[in-house]
C-alpha cells in the first residue's frame, strides 16, 4: 500500500508540473513566448537579426527529495562562442540557485520551500569570458516554486476556552476554533479544512466548515460537572488520501445559574450564651448549603416562630451566605435559661423551572442555652428626675434611688455619689439611696442638676452600676422685677400734652410662667407727666402738660413702681431720667449734648461731688509737697553745723494697735542698761544693745521709762537713731480731709442730701434706700 501511495503521489506530480508549463504558456504567451525564444522571420529591411534566448522553462518543486545540488533546468543562447560565458543575476543568484558557464545549466543547491518564498525573479545574461562585456541583451525570468501539500493545517491557538450556561437547551453555540494551512490555496485542495471531535463527541458536536461547536445534550449540569475538555482535529485535502492534521483542546465550562435551593446539612445547632451579653451582639452563626455559586445563591433566613423574633433577630451576612442571629433583648437567667426554635430557609430568587421537584425549603433546630453570670445591680428606673424649690432648706430629702441585685445571691446594694455637673457639690447620696440637699439651690443661677449614682453591692469583688438623676430647681418669687428699656428719655420742649414719650417694660430673674404680670405706677403725683398701665406688662409715659423749655428746666425726674404677682408681691422703683431738648420741625433733637454725663447715667448733683473730691486730692498732695520740702531745707541746715548720720528705715506694716505684738516688743521701753551710758570713746565689743537690756523687776513709770531709754539714746552717738523707733510724742493736727470713719454717717445731723443716688439707676438702688 505503501509503494503504491508513493507511485501514485509521483505520478500526480508529475501531472502538475506537465499543467504548470503549459499554463505558463497559454497564461502569457506572449510576455513568455518573447522571453523564451526570439522570432526567427528575415531581415527583410536591412536590419541586423536579433539573436535569440533558448532554454527550457524552469520551475522547481518544493522540498524536492534529490541530492544537492540538483539540476532545474537549461539556459541557452544562440550565439556560439568559445569565449561566451553564462551568467545569473537576481534573487538567490549564486547563493540558491547557480548556473554552469559553459553549457547553461542551472542547479538548486538549497532544497525550495514554497512556504518561504513561492517565486525568484532572476535574469540570465551571456558576456565574454575574458573582457566579461556583453554578448547579447539580458533575458528576465521567474523561476516558479511548484506547492506540495506538505504543511498540515495550525490551529490559531493551542488551547480555545468556551463557556455556556448550565442548562442550556441542545445546540447552543459555545465556542469557534479556528485553524490555518501554509500550502497553495489554488492548488488542489492544499488549504482546505474541514474539523472535527476527536474526544468530548458524547456532549458535544462541531460544525466541520465553520468550526463552531455546539452543545451536544441538554441541560448539562454544572454541579455533577462544570468543566469539560474537548480535543478537536482540522484536517486538510478532505476526500483525498495522504492529507495532514493537527489537534487542539478546547476547554468548555458550564456557567452557574440559580437552580439549586439551600440545604441544612445540620440538623440542629446549639450555642451557649452569658445572660450579660450586651443587646445586638451576635449569638450564633447557621448555614444553608447552596450547590450555586456564591453570586447565585441568596439565601434568606426566617424564624419559624414568631415569638422568638422579640427575643433574636437573624439575618444573612453578604460574604459568607451564613445566618447571624443576634440578640434583641437583654437575658436573663433567673427568667429564662434555655431557647429552642425552628430556623428556615429559602432563596427566593431560584429558578423554579430547573428545580424538577426538589424541595425549595430546608430547616434546622437552634438550642441556645443562657449561662448564669454575676450581674451589677440593676436599677428600677432607667434614670431619675426630682424636683425642688430653690428656698428649700440643707439636707432635705428630694428623692431616693432604688437597685437590686439581679443574681439568685441578692447581695445588699450601697448608693454613692458618682458624677455631678457642679463644680461644687449640691447633694449627698446616703447608703440608703436617699438624696439630700447640701448647699442652696438658686433657679436663676443653675435651673438645672445632674448627678450620677453609683449602686454598689456589698461583696466581695462586688459589681456596680451607675443611673442618672436629674433634680430640677422649682422657681420662688425672690427676685423683683426690673425695668427692660432705656431710663434715659429725650423729648422736644414743644412736645404736646398726651404725646407718648415712652412704652416701658419690664423683666424679671424669676420663672415668667404664663401668669406673671406685672404692675406700673408713680411713687409719686407728678405735674408734667402720668404713666399709664398697659396691663400686658408694659406701660406708657405720657406728657401731661405741654410747653418745657431746656433753658428753663432741662431735666425731670421719674420714680416708677413696677410690682409682680408672685408669692410674695415684690417690687422695685427705677428713675426715669427725662432730658428737655430743642428739636427740629421734624422732631430731631438737637442741643442735647450738654447732657452727655447724663446720658451715661451720672446726676449734676454726682458731677459735683467728684469735682470737689478731685480738688481736695489736688490740695492734699500739695500739701504733704510743701511739708516735705520744709523738712528737707531743715535737715539741710543741719548738715552744715555737725555731722549727723540718718538712718532711715521702712515699715510695710503699721500695725495692729495697742494689742499688737508682733509689730516691736514694748518689753523693751521698759528695760535699762547695765552699766548706764557707754562711754563714745570706747570700742564696743559686747552683744548689741538689746541683747543687754533686763526687764525691770516690777512695773514702774513708763514715763520715767520713756525718758531713761531718750537720755540713753541722745548721749549714745553710735546707737540706733531715735527716728527709728516707734515712739511719737505727737499726735498732729486735724487733718484737712476730715475723718474718714462710716460712723455717724446715718445719723441725722448730716447735711448733705442723698436723694441724688435714686438718680443713678438700678445699680444704687440698695444705697438710695439707705441714705435717700
Amino acid at each position: 500500500v505503501t509503494v503504491a501511495t508513493h507511485r501514485m503521489d509521483k505520478f500526480f506530480l508529475h501531472l502538475i508540473q506537465v499543467v504548470f508549463c503549459i499554463n505558463i504558456a497559454l497564461a502569457d504567451e506572449e510576455n513568455t513566448i518573447s522571453v523564451l525564444s526570439i522570432s526567427k522571420s528575415s531581415n527583410t529591411h536591412g536590419q541586423r537579426v536579433k539573436r535569440q534566448w533558448e532554454w527550457n522553462q524552469l520551475y522547481a518543486v518544493e522540498e524536492n527529495k534529490k541530492e544537492i545540488p540538483h539540476l532545474l533546468g537549461k539556459i541557452k543562447s544562440s550565439i556560439t562562442s568559445s569565449n561566451a560565458k553564462y551568467v545569473l543575476e537576481g534573487e538567490g543568484a549564486n547563493s540558491i540557485f547557480r548556473v554552469e558557464p559553459q553549457n547553461g545549466d542551472v542547479y538548486a543547491w538549497k532544497r525550495l520551500d514554497r512556504e518561504e518564498k513561492s517565486e525568484y525573479k532572476l535574469t540570465a545574461l551571456i558576456v565574454d569570458r575574458n573582457t566579461g562585456k556583453k554578448l547579447d541583451e539580458p533575458s528576465d525570468f521567474t523561476l516558479k516554486i511548484i506547492d506540495i501539500n506538505d504543511n498540515a493545517p495550525r490551529f490559531t491557538l493551542e488551547f480555545f476556552n468556551g463557556s455556556v450556561p448550565e442548562m442550556s437547551s441542545r445546540g447552543t453555540s459555545v465556542v469557534r476554533v479556528t485553524a490555518e494551512d501554509a500550502d497553495d490555496p489554488t492548488v488542489g485542495a492544499h488549504a482546505e479544512i474541514i474539523y472535527s471531535i476527536h474526544a468530548g463527541s458524547d456532549y458535544f458536536v462541531i460544525e466541520n466548515k465553520t468550526g463552531i461547536i455546539r452543545t451536544k445534550l441538554s441541560q448539562l449540569d454544572r454541579e455533577e460537572k462544570s468543566s469539560y475538555e474537548v480535543v478537536v482535529e482540522a484536517k486538510d485535502m478532505p476526500g483525498y488520501q495522504g492529507g495532514l492534521s493537527s489537534t487542539a483542546t478546547v476547554i468548555i465550562k458550564l456557567t452557574d445559574i440559580n437552580d439549586n435551593p439551600p440545604v441544612f446539612r445540620q440538623g440542629n445547632y446549639s450555642f451557649n450564651v452569658l445572660e450579660t451579653i450586651q443587646v445586638k451582639s451576635e449569638v450564633g452563626r447557621i448555614k444553608a448549603e447552596d450547590a450555586d455559586e456564591p453570586w447565585n445563591s441568596n439565601t434568606k433566613y426566617d424564624f419559624i416562630e414568631r415569638a422568638i423574633t422579640d427575643t433574636f433577630h437573624i439575618k444573612t451576612d453578604a460574604n459568607t451566605k451564613e445566618g447571624v442571629i443576634t440578640l434583641k433583648k437583654p437575658l436573663d437567667f433567673e427568667t429564662r435559661k434555655e431557647y429552642s426554635f425552628i430556623v428556615e430557609a429559602t432563596d427566593p430568587s431560584i429558578n423554579l423551572q430547573f428545580i424538577h421537584g426538589k424541595p425549595t425549603k430546608t430547616r434546622t433546630t437552634v438550642n441556645i442555652k443562657v449561662l448564669d453570670a454575676d450581674e451589677p445591680p440593676v436599677f428600677t428606673a432607667p434614670f431619675y428626675r426630682f424636683e425642688a424649690y430653690e428656698d428649700a432648706p440643707l439636707r432635705t430629702v428630694l428623692g431616693f434611688v432604688s437597685a437590686k441585685d439581679p443574681d439568685a445571691t441578692r447581695n445588699s446594694v450601697r448608693y454613692s455619689l458618682g458624677r455631678s455637673t457642679d463644680r461644687e457639690p449640691f447633694f449627698q447620696v446616703l447608703s440608703n439611696g436617699n438624696i439630700l440637699s447640701v448647699k442652696p439651690f438658686d433657679r436663676e443661677t443653675n435651673a438645672w442638676h445632674n448627678i450620677t449614682v453609683t449602686a454598689n453591692e456589698i461583696a466581695p469583688n462586688g459589681q456596680k452600676s451607675d443611673v442618672t438623676v436629674t433634680i430640677k430647681i422649682l422657681d420662688r418669687n425672690d427676685n423683683p422685677p426690673e425695668l427692660a428699656t432705656n431710663p434715659e428719655i429725650n423729648i422736644c420742649e414743644n412736645v404736646a400734652e398726651g404725646t407718648v414719650i415712652q412704652t416701658i417694660s419690664a423683666v424679671d430673674k424669676d420663672e415668667m410662667a404664663p401668669g406673671v404680670n406685672f404692675g406700673f405706677s408713680l411713687s409719686k403725683e407728678e405735674n408734667n407727666f402720668t404713666l399709664k398701665d398697659n396691663q400686658d406688662n408694659t406701660a406708657e409715659i405720657i406728657i401731661k402738660r405741654a410747653g418745657f423749655s431746656h433753658q428753663e428746666h432741662t431735666r425731670y425726674f421719674l420714680p416708677v413702681i413696677i410690682t409682680d404677682n408672685g408669692t410674695p408681691l415684690l417690687s422695685s422703683t427705677t428713675t426715669l431720667s427725662i432730658t428737655v431738648c430743642s428739636c427740629t420741625a421734624e422732631g430731631k433733637h438737637i442741643k442735647c449734648q450738654r447732657f452727655a454725663a447724663a446720658t451715661m447715667g451720672i446726676s449734676v448733683h454726682a458731677l459735683i461731688a467728684i469735682f470737689l473730691c478731685i480738688v481736695t486730692i489736688i490740695v492734699i498732695t500739695l500739701l504733704i509737697a510743701l511739708r516735705r520740702k520744709q523738712k528737707k531745707n531743715a535737715f539741710t541746715g543741719l548738715g552744715k553745723d555737725g555731722d549727723i548720720n540718718e538712718q532711715l528705715v521702712r515699715y510695710d506694716e503699721e500695725g495692729g494697735g495697742e494689742m499688737d505684738t508682733n509689730s516691736y516688743d514694748v518689753s523693751v521701753l521698759r528695760s535699762v542698761r547695765k552699766n548706764g551710758a557707754r562711754p563714745r570713746e570706747e570700742i564696743d565689743v559686747r552683744p548689741c544693745l538689746y541683747a543687754q537690756v533686763k526687764k525691770p523687776a516690777a512695773n514702774g513709770e513708763m514715763a520715767v521709762m520713756i525718758e531713761v531709754k531718750k537720755d540713753e539714746a541722745d548721749n549714745d552717738r553710735d546707737g540706733i537713731p531715735y527716728d527709728t523707733l516707734h515712739i511719737y510724742g505727737y499726735e498732729g493736727s486735724d487733718s484737712l480731709a476730715g475723718s474718714l470713719s462710716s460712723l455717724e454717717t446715718g445719723s441725722s445731723d448730716s447735711e448733705q442730701d442723698y436723694d441724688f443716688l435714686n438718680d443713678w439707676g438700678p445699680r444704687f438702688k440698695t444705697l438710695a434706700e439707705l441714705y435717700g
